[in-house]
């Protein structure tokens, strides 16, 4: 059984927090309840109370596949391979 610390901490144990997807750095909130208090991994939040991530909601739709659009996005696609004439006169400089 977990024990409060001098400075009112507690471990979460390991089962309960893969249940309730926690990980370092999570907040979680304590809600009273009949029996005692639930506790709940809180959603990422700003300041003012909004979430985050909506703002990119639905902005990567594509029809590309993810491993293509991040190439694209970091001009990691190939040259164009052939075209013998632009390599000779790139030489001649």
């Amino acid at each position: 059984m977990p024990r409060v610390t001098t400075k009112g901490q507690v471990t979460i144990p390991k089962e309960i927090r893969d249940t309730l997807g926690i990980e370092p750095g999570d907040e979680i909130a304590f809600e009273e309840a009949e029996a005692g208090y639930k506790i709940r991994k809180k959603e990422p939040t700003t300041a003012d109370g909004e979430d985050p991530f909506e703002k990119y909601r639905g902005s990567a739709e594509s029809d590309e596949t993810m491993p293509d659009r991040m190439r694209r996005l970091r001009s990691e696609y190939p040259r164009d391979v052939g075209n013998d004439e632009d390599d000779e006169s790139e030489g001649e400089a």
